[in-house]
């Protein structure tokens, strides 16, 4: 068994591994061709063919070229397969049968069994393959020779003789010079060798000593014509015709005739092939590599038609899954923001000295008043109810979007309500003559009754709204109803400070649920687009390592190789968004621990420490709300935006990632003018509209909405609550302003 040649052994796999990926018939003319090359590629010995018609004496020339009577030979078309002549220490015959079983025998009678045509010129369908071993010189150089069946008489001989053309080196075309190059012979030329890459040709012509003189000039002219229209791929300094007739050829060697045997041209023929190959043959590549380039630029094409429709789909699946994902993230990151927010602004309202600021002084008067539970159902339960809304519904808003966990309510619970023990009376109870004892409230009074405790309610405002931390020891002694009014205000200090610091622990457990609910996993993708996915990574690798190993031989291709398909996201893997890729999250005034070491400096100056600070210059709290609203208005549109994208399949393809043409058109059609109205009518309403959102006529909707966003901010109701005249005013102004936007926003 010859070994395999392993300078194109690369090649030939990765030529053999595209054809896989092609699913090829076994039967197809590009799956044979594919075989032959490759194996023709890792082939060791320089093969040599003679090909021509059916009784243009090519096994006849074999014979003569060999000496002997190898190959069968008789007037009929014999051959009935590819006979492989290869060099061997005396004369036998190999052959393979097609369900694997050798037949090895000496000399080569064998041929007559397998390597002939059937009775009824058919071809031997068990046979895989022939060889015939011969000693003989030339072949021991490394060549071997190719007897091919004739042509031009059966489709079936005709099909084996183009597939094993590809695995010559070097090409002998006999021709018939009693009738030379036939309309058959110059279509064959054309499509069987030089459309191949087979350009390594020789011309023999056989059968011109059957002419008359005065025609073997005519041919000899038409002969050289031939040659000069057939640049043949051969050594400087060769000619690309040659005659020889093969019959008196071979019977000069069977003879030892030397003088016939020259005289029938075999011995120049000879001579001139075997200087051709010793130039050929050291640098084979040259001449087989032309054969590869024509084979490959077929699986090039044939791949490249189930890889463009499988990477088309695919594409268009990940710009709709990358279009679903952007969009939710976007979603998680807003609503995200605005819990944060939320959760800030709870925050904010947790920290003790901002509770102590707002209630304290309330609370104080309700519990002298006996009254507490009242305040603290109508009023502090009120507010941070609305807080705890404004945290949870954003919670709510992101499992009704992505569906992953359901969220806890916030639940915050209230102390209990501030006991007071009351000091032993003084004996002069009805002494109200010092400051602050004037009563506030009047109310129901007080536990200890009558004018009393009124004093102690009037005390409470007074020792609130007094600085006293400076205050000398000489004034530290105070009446029964301040004694009274302080131990309230610690009461209530007490109640807030535990509550501010259990709310704020709650809440810091609450933010890290809500991590859970505000998040989403990205789905598996389908198992049919996974297989395609994995279809196409193999088609992209083999067309690629095809193109690589084209380079490394030089061979020129018009094709670029495949980048990779990146995958549109890691699948199961969840996405919540982070503190960093939010900016817009508040910061935190005050942590738990420090509120706790707060508490308890609060706890040891009690009433020192109650003075209100200086104010601080701010919005006022009505124009903060209106923000608020205003802003969670916008989140609330926003993400109602993207849930109606998420349910669009058009709106998911114009969004997708890298459409910078959708991304253009839809900058342009947001800031185009909206479109005429049809009707009289209808125009008077959007002139209107534009006139009272002070805009001109024919803005875009980003003009509109900005136009809207400022009044809204300017005259929502919640500005003017303290001032009826320009409340009616702001109201009748937002009805307008809202009607405006509807109009001009649904055009």
């Amino acid at each position: 068994m010859q070994q395999q040649y392993e300078g194109y052994k690369d090649l030939a796999d990765s030529l053999k591994s595209a054809s896989a990926l092609l699913n090829l018939e076994r039967k197809s003319q590009l799956h044979q061709d594919i075989i032959t090359i490759c194996n023709h590629l890792v082939n060791p010995s320089f093969r040599i063919a003679v090909f021509g018609p059916f009784n243009h004496g090519k096994s006849t020339l074999l014979n003569a070229m060999l000496g002997n009577r190898t190959l069968p030979i008789d007037l009929i078309p014999t051959t009935g397969a590819a006979i492989t002549v290869s060099y061997g220490s005396d004369v036998r015959t190999r052959i393979m049968l097609v369900d694997g079983t050798e037949i090895y025998r000496s000399g080569t009678e064998v041929l007559q069994q397998f390597a002939i045509l059937d009775g009824n010129r058919q071809m031997r369908k068990n046979v895989a393959s022939v060889e015939v071993f011969c000693p003989h010189p030339f072949l021991e150089t490394g060549v071997e020779f190719l007897d091919l069946p004739g042509t031009n008489d059966r489709d079936e001989q005709d099909n084996l003789v183009r597939e094993q053309l590809l695995s010559a080196d070097l090409v002998i075309q006999l021709l018939d010079a009693r009738k030379l190059m036939t309309l058959g012979e110059r279509e064959n030329l054309r499509d069987w060798l030089l459309d191949r890459g087979i350009k390594t040709v020789i011309f023999v012509a056989n059968f011109i000593n059957l002419l008359e003189p005065d025609e073997q000039k005519q041919v000899q002219n038409r002969l050289r014509f031939v040659a000069e229209s057939f640049r043949a791929e051969l050594p400087p300094g060769f000619s690309n015709l040659y005659r020889v007739d093969a019959l008196p050829a071979l019977r000069a060697r069977l003879k030892g005739d030397v003088a016939a045997a020259n005289s029938s041209g075999l011995a120049a023929f000879e001579t001139a092939l075997q200087n051709i190959v010793g130039i050929l043959q050291p640098d084979r590549g040259n001449v087989r590599l032309p054969r590869v380039q024509a084979i490959a630029s077929q699986i090039q094409y044939s791949l490249k038609a189930k890889i463009d429709p499988i990477a088309i789909e695919i594409k268009s699946f990940d710009e709709k899954e990358n279009s679903k994902i952007e969009i939710k993230r976007k979603a998680a990151d807003l609503i995200y923001k605005g819990f944060a927010t939320s959760v800030g602004e709870l925050r904010d309202w947790l920290v003790l000295p901002k509770l102590l600021t707002k209630y304290q002084a309330d609370a104080a008067v309700a519990l002298a008043e006996n009254n507490f539970k009242v305040w603290e159902t109508n009023t502090f339960k009120k507010d941070l109810t609305q807080l705890q809304f404004a945290v949870i519904k954003w919670l709510y808003q992101a499992y009704e979007f992505f569906q992953e966990e359901r969220p806890q309510d916030l639940i915050i619970p209230f102390p209990s309500e501030p006991q007071v023990i009351l000091p032993s009376k003084p004996s002069n109870t009805d002494d109200l003559s010092e400051p602050g004892s004037i009563a506030v409230g009047g109310g129901i009074g007080w536990l200890l009754g009558g004018p009393v405790g009124a004093a102690v309610v009037g005390s409470i405002s007074y020792l609130l709204n007094k600085n006293i931390q400076k205050q000398d020891d000489q004034l530290a002694k105070e009446s029964y109803h301040q004694e009274v009014a302080k131990l309230c205000i610690t009461a209530i200090e007490d109640y807030l400070s535990g509550f501010s610091s259990q709310g704020l622990c709650i809440l810091a457990e609450y933010e890290q649920q809500a991590e859970k609910v505000i998040c989403f996993e990205v789905s598996q993708e389908p198992l049919e687009v996974t297989k395609k996915r994995e279809s196409l990574q193999q088609l992209q690798n083999g067309f690629n390592q095809l193109l690589r190993e084209l380079e490394k031989v030089k061979i020129s291709s018009n094709h670029q190789p495949y980048k990779e398909i990146p995958k549109y996201s890691d699948t199961n893997k969840k996405y919540s968004p982070q503190p960093e890729r939010v900016q817009t999250y508040p910061k935190k005034d005050i942590g738990v621990k420090q509120q706790q070491e707060n508490t308890a400096k609060n706890t040891q100056t009690r009433v020192k420490s109650v003075s209100p600070p200086p104010p601080k210059v701010s919005p006022s709290p009505r124009k903060e709300e209106v923000e608020a609203k205003f802003r969670d208005w916008e989140l609330n549109e926003e993400i109602a935006r993207m849930k109606a994208e998420m349910r669009s399949p058009k709106a998911c393809r114009q969004t997708s990632p890298g459409s910078q043409t959708n991304k253009q058109q839809n900058t342009t059609q947001s800031n185009k003018a909206p479109n005429q109205p049809k009707t009289q009518t209808e125009k008077d309403k959007i002139t209107r509209a534009y006139s009272i959102l002070g805009l001109q006529a024919n803005a875009s909707l980003a003009e509109v909405k900005q136009a809207y966003r400022t009044l809204v901010k300017k005259w929502h109701p919640d500005l003017f609550v303290n001032q009826p005249q320009m409340l009616k005013q702001a109201q009748e102004k937002m009805h307008l302003v809202n009607e405006a936007y509807t109009i001009l926003s649904d055009k």
